[in-house]
């Protein structure tokens, strides 16, 4: 495997974590009434990359499914990652 496609692997597995710990942290803080992850700040991990972790986050936490922006939101933002990478690699 070449060094540049190992480090994209690692970046994007790191980036899907980071996304679902965040979702998680952000649903134990909501319930304890204790400083909250930025919706900008979780918007921004799926968009740097940690798209499938955030929305996997989101339904396994059950954590901002009520908020239309964030059930549409994530989700769009996933396929336009997915339209990218094709296009890159086609």
């Amino acid at each position: 495997m070449e060094p540049i496609v190992f480090v994209l692997i690692a970046y994007f597995v790191f980036m899907n974590i980071a996304g679902y710990a965040s979702m998680g942290l952000d649903k134990v803080k909501a319930k304890r009434h204790a400083w909250r992850i930025p919706e900008a700040t979780l918007f921004s991990i799926a968009i740097l990359g940690g798209s499938v972790g955030s929305i996997f986050g989101m339904f396994h936490f059950r954590h901002k499914t009520k908020h239309w922006y964030f059930v549409a939101g994530l989700p769009i933002i996933f396929f336009i990652q997915l339209a990218i990478a094709i296009y890159l690699t086609s």
